[in-house]
């Protein structure tokens, strides 16, 4: 169960994933969705075969143990979102 701030959007204050277009999958603690996008808050992101790791990989290991920040603000446009979901039901 998230934050009430009905203005935010029901995950505000989850941790999600949200997977894109490209080989970039983000991790963050969502602030904001709109129809413009999504803000995510304390954000990491992974490439597909970045440090030899698929995205699969990556996102196992965030399910289980969290994400080392890369951006303390992000914003993912909503054209390149093609999945939003809590990191918590990858566990």
């Amino acid at each position: 169960m998230g934050t009430f701030h009905s203005d935010k959007g029901e995950l505000h204050g989850i941790t999600v994933v949200v997977q894109t277009t490209g080989a970039r999958v983000y991790v963050g603690r969502c602030d904001t969705q709109t129809p413009d996008g999504i803000v995510l808050l304390d954000a990491d992101h992974h490439d597909e075969g970045e440090a030899g790791k698929t995205n699969e990989q990556y996102l196992s290991f965030a399910a289980k143990y969290g994400v080392f920040k890369k951006h303390d603000h992000l914003v993912v446009p909503a054209a390149e979102i093609t999945n939003v979901q809590r990191l918590g039901e990858l566990a």
